[in-house]
């Protein structure tokens, strides 16, 4: 289906034509920007009822490498989130940006691209360019018009990414010589590599070099200490993208390429996965509750919560399999909808510190209203949508590691610790200083958002029927290889 394509090459067109014409017409860009987001979710949406379709074009047919794009339930799962996201890094970012306007509107869609394009390849190569095409703009985003250490976040998110993509290009080649090997020629398809039988060993190292690159993007502990300085420093825009979006594309490796590809690799080693999950949920709990930092608090929270996604992944259960994909969106909503928070305050009070932030419910009520239901929603609150993710993520992951799972449920307790200081320490206490509160536009946006959280809390069941047959294909590959 070549409308498939449209969902790439949009963006790009959109974002192109968002820079010339903010030349001419000054602030058009949001609006190109904005409609053309809106224009893409309706066709990603007119995709959707078409039922799941593929793409498939010879690209460098000496190497049998094809543009190949796949958009099943768990694609348009991803799809979907990353354009309501796109298109909320719009609104935050409405009257924030005021140098280079039109260019920054090209770096959001090109980035807006290369995740869709992530989120829709079907072959490996195509998937490791689109991996690579989404860390230019954003490194640009922090770049360019970051914050005051904006060079330093940059460069060290820079090397991190590029580094581990390193790694994972080499096992994507390696994986194709395997197939050479095995059937005469090389292959970079998902589905034809999922029938490919590696030696255990190999199978081994392929994964570990895959894995290492999607959990920085996670990010896992240790490699996660990129993601505190790239979110500090961020615009808003880029933050909501950051944390809603660019996170997600390494859990949805593990599910997409991980998981199949290395049934037998990722059992052998999910002792270890799960243990570096546990560790992220704990640590990454702990350090936000240190936190004074507004956004710095919020980014070490994201830690932890994705640390409940890997835990899930590697458990290897259906029930944890469904806290996972809840997760991912939920935590998807909730973060961006924190960040877009912080980015409010900062441009208001130029601050980012707690204790510049002091007894602000009494000028904005309306502010405080709103954040204190999204940090309920981080906390994990019944009734909202994280409490779902998080809730079967350790129902699954008890049944196959009880003790890893009775300590990652350190990370609930202390989530409520450090989301409640959050509250306190910005909204409560001594009045410091007068704010406006939220226009009708923040308004609309972070009401949307609370109704999401509310909707999908109540009715979890919608995110879960659209990546159902990849995950039950999933489970039965699992099933497949246990002894």
């Amino acid at each position: 289906m070549v409308a498939l394509s449209y969902l790439i090459w949009l963006p790009l067109i959109a974002g192109a034509v968002a820079w010339f014409s903010e030349k001419k017409f000054p602030h058009s860009g949001n609006w190109v920007s904005l409609v053309s987001l809106i224009a893409i979710l309706g066709l990603s949406l007119y995709l959707a009822m078409q039922g799941d379709s593929h793409l498939s074009w010879n690209w460098f047919a000496r190497f049998n490498i094809h543009f190949a794009l796949l958009y099943d339930g768990l694609a348009t799962l991803m799809v979907v989130l990353t354009l309501l996201l796109a298109i909320l890094a719009v609104a935050v970012s409405w009257h924030e940006i005021s140098v280079y306007r039109g260019f920054f509107h090209f770096n959001l869609l090109f980035s807006v691209a290369g995740i869709l394009g992530v989120f829709l390849a079907d072959d490996l190569f195509l998937f490791f360019l689109f991996w690579e095409v989404m860390l230019i703009p954003m490194t640009a985003l922090i770049l360019i018009w970051g914050h005051e250490n904006r060079r330093y976040a940059a460069i060290k998110f820079f090397i991190f990414t590029q580094a581990s993509s390193l790694l994972m290009l080499i096992a994507i080649i390696a994986l194709a010589l395997f197939n050479q090997q095995a059937t005469g020629e090389l292959s970079f398809n998902l589905a034809v590599l999922r029938q490919l039988e590696l030696p255990e060993q190999s199978q081994y190292w392929l994964m570990l070099g895959f894995f290492i690159a999607f959990a920085v993007k996670l990010p896992s502990v240790p490699l996660h200490t990129w993601l505190p300085d790239a979110h500090t420093q961020a615009p808003t825009a880029g933050s909501v993208l950051l944390a809603g979006i660019l996170l997600k594309t390494g859990a949805y490796g593990l599910i997409r390429i991980v998981l199949p590809l290395f049934p037998a690799a990722t059992m052998q080693f999910a002792p270890v996965a799960v243990t570096l999950g546990v560790v992220s949920i704990v640590y990454g709990a702990l350090m936000a509750y240190s936190q004074s930092d507004f956004k710095r608090l919020v980014a070490y929270s994201s830690i932890s919560h994705m640390g409940f996604v890997l835990l899930a992944l590697f458990s290897w259960h259906e029930v944890a399999f469904q806290g996972a994909i809840l997760t991912i969106v939920a935590h998807g909503i909730s973060s961006a909808a924190l960040f877009s928070m912080a980015g409010m305050v900062q441009h208001r009070i130029h601050s980012r510190e707690l204790d510049n932030m002091s007894g602000l419910w009494a000028s904005a009520p309306k502010m405080a209203t709103v954040t204190i239901i999204f940090v309920m929603a981080g906390i994990g609150m019944p009734g909202l949508a994280n409490f779902n993710g998080e809730l079967l993520s350790l129902l699954g992951s008890f049944q196959v590691f009880p003790a890893l799972t009775i300590i990652a449920t350190l990370g609930i307790v202390l989530s409520a610790v450090y989301g409640l200081h959050l509250f306190q320490k910005a909204f409560q206490g001594q009045v410091k200083r007068q704010v406006d509160d939220l226009s009708g536009r923040e308004l609309l946006y972070t009401g949307l958002m609370v109704i999401a959280l509310l909707y999908f809390g109540l009715q979890p069941h919608i995110i879960l029927q659209m990546p159902e047959s990849f995950m039950r294909h999933l489970l039965e590959i699992g099933q497949g290889v246990q002894p």
